[in-house]
This record gives structure tokens, sequence and C-alpha cells, in this order.
């Protein structure tokens, strides 16, 4: 017989260990599983260990042009990788086991460690124990995706979980993707000292921004040295002792390029595939993500799909967001849905990209009149103090409702500062409360006032 629990989740990312939370403080029982590492990709392999690695590369770049300050530093600057991955593995092993600890220590809960598969709807196995539950959260996640391409089975690839496992600096990181994770690679290893280039099947990078933010962000990384090959056609890979070739068809430039290393960041695939899910009749669509409604809810009653294996996000700040939705639908009476949170993400390269709402492409396609507000960092006072003036800010306003539709801020400062921006279309203010906000001197925020005293058709 099964051991019964009032809720089962399986998996410790990053909407798991706060549900169990407030779950037990419900004072319902918990079973929580997880197969490997607490933390989920969030703590293990995605945002704390690489921004870890992102400071440490800033901070070789701020030495290097530590001289256009004023400041001398004595000799070349050099980057010790096994100290620098030391200090990420700190940082995350210490996340990770707070978590782990706190999961344990937490009255209710019954922390399993193993794989777990279902046995029928509300039945699921953990290598030799056997447990049940009326409400079932699945919080599996995803890992890298590795394509089919010419060669992979060749070449000794790498994924940005594996990277992350390098004590030495790569002589020459081959990168076959141009989106978010690609390109923070790309400019922290080129900091760390390394060649990069990026290999990318479209025709610019980062295509799902708009051609302006795509474009800029091409500029300042080409600046720091960091090659581009676009449009890269039958993308291929063989093995050249002892480096990696990728060969490709592109418009234009040699037909391949030769590195020591290659990283594979074309995307994501979700950690639904080992579950089970058949026998508890769960349906999947046809890239493997969990199917669910606005609710979070998967077609079989009792059973939540939350976090990225459900396809309604693939960050950190949505499976937290997913949590919120769940506990306040099940424990607190409300009606919330995904499709009243406001899209936002950020892009961790330098200087970062902040995001809200629709690009200026998406704005257009809905065939409504907007309004644009742009400027340049070059003309904002903060970014100039600070010698940092790539860049530019920019919002889109319904010119008939005067609702904000969205924001981007390219800039020193912009993934804290769009914030401002998220915050009013939260609060579905039109833009004029916001032009009418006094902000504080000096700082890049105090900038959006004035841009949306500057819109234009």
């Amino acid at each position: 017989m099964p051991k019964k629990f009032d809720a089962i989740i399986v998996g410790a990312g990053q909407a798991g260990p706060a549900l169990a939370g407030r779950l037990t403080r419900a004072g319902k029982t918990v079973a929580f599983v997880e197969r490997h590492l607490f933390g989920g990709t969030c703590v293990n392999t995605g945002c704390t260990p690489t921004k870890t690695l992102i400071a440490s590369a800033r901070i070789a770049y701020d030495m290097r042009r530590a001289g256009d300050f004023g400041v001398r530093t004595e000799g070349p600057v050099s980057v010790d990788m096994p100290a620098v991955k030391a200090r990420m593995d700190t940082v995350v092993s210490d996340s990770r086991n707070g978590l782990e600890k706190w999961l344990r220590g937490m009255q209710g809960c019954s922390v399993y460690t193993g794989h777990a598969r279902f046995e029928s709807p509300h039945e699921i196995r953990i290598e030799d124990s056997l447990i049940s539950a009326e409400l079932i959260f699945l919080n599996v996640g995803g890992r890298a995706s590795v394509p089919h391409m010419p060669g992979i089975d060749q070449v000794p690839y790498l994924t940005n979980s594996s990277l992350l496992k390098l004590e030495t600096l790569p002589r020459h990181l081959l990168i076959v993707g141009g989106s978010y994770v690609g390109l923070e690679f790309a400019q922290m290893y080129r900091r760390f000292g390394s060649e990069i280039t990026v290999i990318e099947k479209g025709s610019r990078i980062l295509g799902h921004e708009d051609e302006d933010v795509a474009m800029e962000i091409h500029r300042v990384l080409e600046g720091e040295g960091i090659g581009f090959r676009t449009s890269a056609e039958c993308i291929h890979l063989s093995s050249r002792p002892p480096d990696i070739v990728v060969g490709v068809d592109c418009e234009s430039g040699d037909r391949e390029v030769v590195g020591s290393h290659v990283l594979l960041a074309v995307g994501r695939r979700p950690n639904t595939d080992d579950l089970g899910l058949e026998r508890a009749g769960i349906a999947v669509d046809a890239h493997g993500y969990i199917v669910v409604d606005e609710e979070l809810r998967t077609n079989v009653p009792g059973i939540w799909a939350i976090g990225d294996c459900n396809g309604r996000g693939a960050f950190t700040h949505t499976a937290y967001n997913d949590f919120e939705i769940v506990a306040a639908n099940l424990l607190d009476g409300e009606k919330r849905r995904v499709s009243d949170r406001i899209a936002c993400y950020g892009l961790f390269t330098d200087p970062p990209l902040g995001r809200a709402g629709l690009t200026e492409t998406q704005a257009r396609a809905h065939g409504r009149p907007v309004r644009i507000g742009k400027r340049l960092m070059t003309r904002v006072g903060r970014a100039v103090e600070k010698g940092e003036t790539n860049g530019f800010m920019k919002i889109i306003v319904d010119a008939e409702t005067q609702a904000i539709l969205g924001s981007a801020i390219l800039g020193v400062g912009g993934d804290e500062a769009v914030h401002g921006v998220l915050d009013s279309m939260a609060a579905k203010a039109p833009y004029t409360t916001l032009l009418r906000t006094m902000h504080i001197h000096p700082t890049v925020a105090e900038l959006i006032p004035t841009i949306l005293g500057e819109l234009k058709p």
C-alpha cells in the first residue's frame, strides 16, 4: 500500500520549495521529491552560477580599463579560472545546501531523494517507496536541448551545465546559438580571455528582439572582440584534433570555423520524458511540455505543472509566479491566471537589457497606433559619469488609450530601471502618471519621464 500524503511535489526548482512552505503552513502533509540537486536550474546551472561568473568577468573588464578612469594598475590583468570556479561553486553550494536544509527541517514535509515515476494518476514510485496524494505538483524543470545536427556524436560538445564544470579557459570557444544563454557566455568568456565566435542560424542574433536592440548588442559585443557568423545554414560538426570544426553555409566568410571547444546554446527541453506521464494520462504537447490551463492545472484533476516544464515561461521569475498563482487559487480562494502577468525578462550582457511588455515589433503588429520615446545612453548623465554609454532606452505607448505597451532599456542599470515601467503597466496607469512622477537624480530611471515627454508617432 502506498504511503498517503495530502500533496506531492516533484522537483526542487524555484516553485516547488515555496509551495511546500505554503502547503505545510496550511496544515497539509507534503511529500517532496528531488532526484538530483536541490534548487533546480536557477541555483545549479542557471542564474546563480552564471551571474557569479559574470561578476568575476566584469572585475577583469574593469581592471583592464582602469586607466580610462585615472586609476593605475601594475602589469597585465590575468584570470585564475580555478579560483573563479571555486568562488562560483561556493555561492552555488551555499544556496543549494541552505534550501535543502530548510526543506528537510520543514514540519509536515517528508523529503524523498530519487527518481519519481507515476504508477497511476495519484500514485508515484521513488525507488522502493510508493506514495500517493490527491494533490500532485510537477516542477521538474528543463535542460539544454541537443539538436540532431550532423557530427554531433563525433565531438565533445558542451552545454550550459557542462561548461560550468570547466576549470580551464577555452582557447577559442565556438558558441552555436546567438540568443540569451549564448551571448551571456560569449561576453563572459571573452572577458576571461578566450577567443569567441558566435554561430547563429538566423540572419541576426536575438531574433525575438527588435532589430535596433539586437544590432546594438551585436555592435557592443563585436567591439569587445567577439566574432559572429550569422545566416549559418547547414551547421555540422567534426573533429580535427586537438580542435573542433563547425561547418557553416553562410552568406559570406569561410565555410568552417575552428576552435578548441564548442558550446551548444540552442534552446531548452522539458524534463518530462521519463516521469511515466502516460500512466497518469497527463497530456503533453509536441515538444514535451505538459499542457496546462490558465490556472496551471493539467488535464488530470488534482495535478498541476509549474515552472519550466509547462511551457508557459522559461525564467526563474515565471516559475515563482506559477507558485504564487497556484497557492493563491488553491489556498486563498483567489482566481489568478497566467495571462494576467506582463511578460518581462532580462538579458545580462553588459550593458544589460531589461524588457517589459511588448516589443515595438509586437506592438505595431497589433494594428493600433503607437507612440514611441527613445533616448541614447550617451544622453543619460548617469551613464556618462560611469563611462558606460552603450545602449538606449525605449518606451512604447498606445496613442489612443495612453497605456504603456512595453519598454526596452538596454544600458547600465537597465535591468533595474525597467521595473518602474513594469510597475506602472501592472497598475494599469496611463503613461502620464509616470510622466509626472518625480525621480531621483542622478539615476538612469530619472530619464523615463523625460522620454515619455518626447513621444513621437
